[in-house]
């Protein structure tokens, strides 16, 4: 099973523009808050029409501008988990989940799916309950339910644990894995969250400002982003605008340091980033070493973050994180001053 997704939405001030392919297993929708993420996602399920481009799923056209294509919600056969679930108030756990099951006409069969389902999701004793007696996590339970009551061939999750505590979330999150594990369709995901995506996605698609990037692999995304958006929301926060030199080297601007790669330079180079981890103290100078001096040590749980000024940078402008456990920088004497070296190929090489 394959969906494919290319389609452009014209806002005003804000552009859709997103492409990608999903087959079986999880794909991410990375990005920021209001880059198009849920969006994407409503356009998939038909609540929202493209101005342009078109969505299938496994060979069946869902919408097709230029075909004048749009099936309802209803004839897409796609699940759609709501942030806030869109349980209806006025049922019970029971009337919710059978919701979903409007286009079974056997009676029997709908109570027999109705006990699997109860009895799936953790959910006997609640049945009588309405949305508002429930906690958060059962309510997110009783609208994945009601979602794989009508058997999807697709599930649209939309930040599922963006309303929740952080115990519940890591729970929910344990729960989720299991039905994504059973499910065996295609899954998008939408979410801010670079943990989430490592644990649950199979393949990510960043956005930025309503563009995707091309989707990629989750380890690709750590392993070598593309572009600053993509690099950001790995976790990454050390950057420098950048530039060629012409013995192929980079020029970091904001670090006042030229740096060797292992890398081929990407057409287009505007940044240069380097994890905190892969930052290495060394006792000489040499090459793709930068001379710092130490502004501000934060205490972590287990780790201490040393933020550096470097040669490139303005006072309290483009400060280095560099991120030590506690003995290891105790053993180095809390210094004023330090050499930090980065490997070539911890470089990543990115555009805007």
């Amino acid at each position: 099973m394959s969906l494919v997704v290319d389609i452009q939405k014209d806002f005003g001030s804000f552009h859709l523009n997103v492409s990608f392919e999903s087959d079986q297993g999880v794909m991410g929708l990375l990005g920021a808050s209001g880059c198009g993420k849920s969006m994407t996602l409503r356009c998939i399920a038909g609540i929202v029409k493209p101005d342009k481009g078109h969505i299938e799923f496994n060979g069946r056209t869902l919408f097709d501008a230029k075909k004048r294509i749009d099936l309802p919600p209803q004839q897409r056969k796609v699940g759609f988990l709501f942030q806030n679930y869109a349980l209806f108030p006025n049922l019970t756990v029971e009337q919710n989940i059978l919701a979903g099951m409007c286009r079974e006409k056997d009676k029997a069969a709908k109570q027999q799916r109705l006990k699997e389902l109860v009895e799936r999701f953790y959910l006997t004793g609640l049945e009588r309950r309405r949305p508002a007696q429930l906690s958060g996590g059962q309510q997110q339970r009783v609208a994945l339910a009601r979602i794989l009551a009508g058997d999807p061939e697709a599930l649209l999750l939309d930040e599922p644990f963006s309303a929740l505590d952080s115990y519940l979330r890591w729970q929910l999150e344990l729960d989720l894995m299991d039905v994504l594990e059973r499910f065996q369709k295609p899954v998008v995901l939408v979410t801010h969250s670079r943990d989430e995506v490592v644990r649950l996605c199979r393949n990510v698609c960043v956005l930025d400002q309503g563009r995707s990037d091309p989707p990629h692999s989750v380890q690709a995304l750590f392993d070598a982003p593309a572009t600053v958006a993509a690099c950001l929301l790995s976790g990454c926060k050390n950057l420098s605008l950048a530039k060629p030199t012409p013995d192929g080297r980079v020029e970091a601007l904001d670090w006042g340091v030229t740096l060797t790669c292992a890398r081929p330079l990407p057409e287009g180079l505007t940044h240069v980033g380097v994890r905190a981890h892969f930052l290495r103290p060394v006792a000489e100078p040499g090459e793709n070493v930068i001379p710092c001096r130490v502004v501000r040590v934060i205490d972590n749980l287990f780790s201490n973050i040393v933020m550096l000024a470097t040669p490139g940078g303005s006072e309290g402008q483009s400060l280095l994180r560099l991120e030590l456990d506690k003995e290891r920088w105790e053993a180095l004497g809390s210094p004023r001053e330090l050499l930090l070296r980065v490997e070539p190929h911890d470089l990543l090489l990115l555009t805007s």
